[in-house]
């Protein structure tokens, strides 16, 4: 093999190199923001966001892994903690946000 062909070989194998690295990151993790209108340490709240965490768990969707959920809860009466949660959420750019109720979706909407 001459010279010529040998470098031509070894740079056009190296182009692949990059191609080959991408393959082997791991899974990009998606984001969901979840906001619910009862106060953090309301049961049904509790069990609300739990019960969606279940059933992501059974589609393979795993917290801390492959997905992460940012929680926030604030009763229905407290305008100002659900617009304060509502623009963290946004901020956050999540791929998905879980709204719980009519006045924290109402409040996530503006």
């Amino acid at each position: 093999m001459k010279r010529r062909d040998f470098i031509t070989l070894l740079g056009g194998s190296a182009a692949t190199w990059p191609v080959a690295a991408r393959g082997q990151r791991g899974e990009r993790v998606r984001r969901i923001g979840v906001q619910i209108g009862q106060a953090e340490s309301d049961q049904q709240g509790q069990a609300f966001v739990a019960a969606f965490r279940d059933e992501l768990r059974k589609l393979g969707w795993i917290d801390g892994g492959n997905m992460r959920i940012d929680t926030r809860s604030a009763t229905a009466g407290d305008a100002e903690a659900r617009q304060q949660f509502a623009k963290e959420l946004v901020a956050l750019q999540p791929d998905l946000i879980l709204s719980h109720g009519t006045p924290t979706t109402a409040t996530l909407l503006q």
